[in-house]
This record gives structure tokens, C-alpha cells and sequence, in this order.
């Protein structure tokens, strides 16, 4: 090989370097990550302690706060007497999600005010 064909193989690898590469729209988000991205949770905190609680489920099952959300999972959110349950339409593709590009990352399917009884 001549070294013209080993200096070009050389720049055709330099253009194509893992920090430029963007995650694809799909790319699967924690949990935590996604409720404050929606802005249902306000702190990536307070979601997490939500989910060591055990007040959040994906589909029916606990779930805890490193779980991968995928589009289409149905999120339950307990709050005192608030039952919220939202599917999730697209994920972000950034951590940094402005407020009206928050509300197009889910569909609000129930809430619902509930007694402190029926959660034990």
C-alpha cells in the first residue's frame, strides 16, 4: 500500500468519530431521565425516590429508576391520591427538552384522583 492510499485510509476514519455521532430518535432513555424530561416529575431526585418507593410502574410492573423506556410503554405515577397514567409517544434524543417539546413525549391516558386505601 503507498502511502497516498494510507494517508487517505487514515482521514476517512478521523471524519467518522464516536463524540459526533447522535443518539437515533428511538434510542432507549431511563426512566428517571424520561420523567424529567417530560417535565411529569420535576427533579431527576424526586423521580428516582418516586421509583424506590415503588410508585411508578411500566406496564404494569415496579419499576425502578434505571429502567429503559421505550416507546409505547404505558407509565403509572402515583402521588398522594393522583393516579396518572401516560403512554409514552417518542423518547428524547437530548437530556434538555424544552417545555412545549415536553408535552409531545407522552399521552395522558387516566388521571384519576383515588383514595390512600386502594394503594396498600
Amino acid at each position: 500500500m503507498r502511502d497516498e492510499e494510507k494517508l487517505e485510509a487514515q482521514s476517512f476514519f478521523l471524519f467518522i468519530h464516536p463524540s459526533s455521532l447522535r443518539p437515533h430518535p428511538c434510542f432507549p432513555v431511563r426512566l428517571d431521565l424520561f420523567l424529567k424530561a417530560s417535565r411529569l416529575v420535576l427533579r431527576r431526585t424526586v423521580a428516582q425516590q418516586l421509583c424506590d418507593a415503588g410508585l411508578v410502574s411500566i406496564n404494569g410492573v415496579p419499576a425502578k429508576s434505571s429502567r429503559t423506556v421505550h416507546v409505547g410503554d404505558e407509565i403509572n405515577l402515583r402521588r398522594r391520591n393522583h393516579l396518572l397514567t401516560v403512554k409514552v409517544l417518542t423518547v428524547p434524543a437530548t437530556r434538555q427538552t424544552s417545555r412545549t417539546d415536553a408535552s409531545s413525549l407522552y399521552e395522558i391516558l387516566k388521571d384519576e384522583v383515588v383514595s390512600e386505601d386502594s394503594f396498600d
